[in-house]
């Protein structure tokens, strides 16, 4: 069993930087295949941003978000960040972060995830 945890959220203004962190606590190795970032606004569904695979930490983006934010992970703590720079009015949301023992063939199905976060509130003035 895993559990997530974010940290890192608030308020901010445009042009900004934050950091995410996502905990894992899980007994022993922790035995995910990758993790990722997904952010949601009211009325809309729960969007993916970005992915990192545990093993060989290669990244993946969404197009919104390419260039200004980073995604990483450090294996010894099991902890995931996310970096965002340069952000964006529309960047506001609450991030997820989750947690998938399997690669199903695509990052951005939040069905395919396995464990979440609770999420953490990020808002980006203008």
């Amino acid at each position: 069993q895993v559990q997530l945890g974010e940290s890192g959220g608030g308020s901010v203004q445009e042009g900004d930087s934050l950091r995410l962190s996502c905990a894992a606590a899980s007994e022993g190795f922790l035995d995910v295949n990758h993790m990722s970032w997904f952010r949601q606004t009211p009325g809309k569904e729960r969007e993916w941003i970005t992915s990192v695979t545990w093993s060989n930490g290669a990244t993946y983006y969404h197009w919104s978000v390419e260039g200004r934010f980073t995604i990483f992970r450090d294996k010894d703590t099991k902890t995931m960040y996310l970096q965002m720079n340069s952000l964006k009015s529309e960047d506001t949301a609450v991030y997820y972060c989750a947690a998938a023992r399997y690669y199903s063939g695509s990052y951005d199905r939040s069905y395919s995830y396995d464990y979440w976060g609770q999420g953490t509130q990020v808002t980006v003035s203008s």
